[in-house]
């Protein structure tokens, strides 16, 4: 099944891929290495409203820009299988069913969460990581939640989530409100009233701090400075744990570093795709 929709720069078309119990809806663009694109667990959130903005960046990679379970066009069937595990799972079907047999994996929050998980479980499917601000690893003094956080929690639990609720849970993710724009909160307000709740209160994420140092490809945290959500204090235990890993930090950024820094995330994001800077240089 392939739904079309319109958006800034052309015409996209939302397929699904069958994962076993379920079907993960997806969008193709580009052509080149594989690149997975994972969203984060935010109301509202599809592959294409955290990442539709940055793809014509990358038209030189193919694409897989992923709804995952429970959000957007991707239902979650019944499980009692931490979500990151479950996703990461259904992630590494889809990839099969779409003939992908190793890729980079580009993950944001709770998508970044589910990067680590199959980069853990799945090394030789797994070429170069790029994490924003992602989740699965606590520190041991949470909770209580950061805002962002508790806001996120608070809207999911609401029986009838009100869009003023979506508007300063947006204006959270963002260190420039300008960018929080009615468009974006309507879209996101309208995309999570067709699945609310998208994420069961309490939810059981699973933990991935013992698991870390499994991660043997190349990865790239990349923060915002003034994130509120996971905040970059949370980077310490990652940086440390994953062998091969490197922070980049963004001032004046909240959790949406894709979005709110868009150019830089862009450049940054191809630089360590080809390689890192001394290979990108030799590609020139």
């Amino acid at each position: 099944m392939s739904v079309t929709y319109k958006q800034s720069g052309g015409v996209r078309v939302i397929s699904t891929v069958d994962v076993g119990d379920a079907e993960l809806a997806y969008v193709e663009s580009g052509t080149g290495s594989p690149v997975i694109w994972l969203h984060g667990s935010g109301p509202g959130a599809t592959g294409m409203s955290n990442f539709g903005g940055n793809l014509p960046a990358f038209e030189d990679y193919r694409n897989i820009v992923i709804d995952l379970p429970g959000w957007g066009r991707s239902p979650r069937p019944a499980t009692n299988e931490p979500l990151i595990f479950h996703a990461a799972e259904r992630v590494c079907r889809a990839m099969t069913a779409l003939g992908i047999e190793r890729a980079h994996l580009v993950g944001n929050s709770y998508g970044g969460a589910v990067a680590m998980r199959i980069a853990m479980t799945h090394p030789d499917r797994t070429d170069r990581v790029v994490l924003m601000a992602p989740g699965g690893v606590l520190p041991a003094d949470a909770p209580p939640w950061p805002v962002g956080l508790e806001h996120l929690f608070n809207y999911m639990a609401s029986e009838k989530p009100s869009r003023d609720e979506m508007a300063r849970f947006v204006r959270l993710m963002v260190y420039d409100e300008a960018l929080a724009t009615d468009a974006l909160i309507d879209e996101r307000y309208e995309s999570s009233l067709r699945a609310h709740p998208e994420l069961p209160i309490p939810p059981n994420f699973g933990d991935l701090t013992p698991d870390l140092g499994l991660i043997s490809a190349p990865t790239l945290l990349v923060w915002g400075r003034e994130d509120q959500t996971v905040p970059l204090t949370w980077a310490t235990r990652i940086l440390q744990g994953i062998p091969n890993a490197e922070l980049r930090v963004l001032p004046h950024c909240r959790h949406w570093v894709q979005y709110e820094r868009a150019p830089e995330f862009n450049a940054i994001v191809r630089e360590f795709l080809r390689g890192g800077a001394a290979a990108a240089a030799r590609e020139e």
